[in-house]
């Protein structure tokens, strides 16, 4: 019996860790073809652990690597446990032939008799200028020292000055103040984990689609509408129309929501 797919007893197989990091996202498998452009049947054999439908390990290391961004893994680990459990390895580029070096010493240089020339012309000219330049110093070739500067009047200590007001940051934290009259403005903050976000505006234009990393945010404006649908909404924090909405969700739930100008409401 063949053990070139059974995985380690430490950890799952590179198909079920990209099933669990997608269903932990809060992602369907529709969700995560359309942003990664990978068939909807390639990527349901991936997470079995089946690669046939991938046309070879070179196309399997690709689905594997873009399957692995759009659920928030790092790709590099899970394509090393690939290579280990199919008994492929990652390519490298050939290294040079050795007579390479042969062909390029086998005929010596000759003087280059210009360069030499030039070199000497301006280490001359070089010389006449430092004595022009240095003609005013002592016979020891030591140069005076220049006088200090005067004292400007108009010199200010630096430091804070009476009368003026430095801005403080703003303590909530948030960087969206209130939208202009008439526009609505979205601010989505992945604070709690990875999310997957699709924002459209009100023709329907996408304005973001992808794996929104931990720690990561984007700001959203339109004149009518932004559509929102969410993975993972438990992950993350909504600011609309500079009002802090908290989570969009709980954990693991897809959530789809709709805001207009004004008080934030949900369509």
């Amino acid at each position: 019996m063949s053990l070139g797919n059974t995985p380690t007893e430490d950890r799952p197989s590179v198909g079920h860790a990209l099933a669990q990091a997608r269903i932990a996202a809060g992602l369907s498998i529709d969700e995560v073809s359309t942003s990664t452009r990978v068939r909807v049947p390639i990527v349901q054999s991936i997470e079995q652990d089946d690669f046939s439908r991938c046309g070879g390990d070179v196309y399997a290391r690709g689905h594997i690597r873009t399957l692995a961004r759009a659920v928030g893994l790092d790709p590099e680990p899970l394509i090393a446990q690939y290579a280990a459990e199919h008994g492929t390895e990652v390519e490298v580029a050939p290294v040079a032939p050795v007579y390479s070096s042969e062909k390029i010493r086998s005929e010596p240089r000759r003087p280059n008799w210009t360069a030499a020339m030039v070199a000497a012309i301006v280490a001359v000219v070089g010389f006449v200028a430092y004595t022009a330049v240095t003609g005013g110093n002592d016979g020891n070739g030591a140069k005076a020292d220049p006088a200090p500067p005067t004292p400007s009047s108009s010199t200010k200590p630096t430091g804070h000055t009476p009368g003026t007001h430095t801005p403080s940051p703003d303590p909530t934290g948030s960087v969206i103040a209130a939208a202009p009259p008439g526009k609505v403005t979205v601010k989505i903050s992945a604070e709690g984990g990875v999310s997957w976000v699709q924002a459209t505006d009100h023709n329907g234009k996408r304005l973001f689609q992808g794996s929104l990393k931990k720690g990561a945010s984007q700001i959203f404006t339109d004149d009518k509408k932004i559509k929102l649908v969410v993975g993972n909404a438990g992950a993350v924090q909504l600011f609309v129309n500079g009002k802090d909405l908290g989570a969009a969700g709980t954990d693991g739930q897809v959530v789809r929501l709709t805001y207009t100008p004004g008080d934030p409401t949900q369509g």
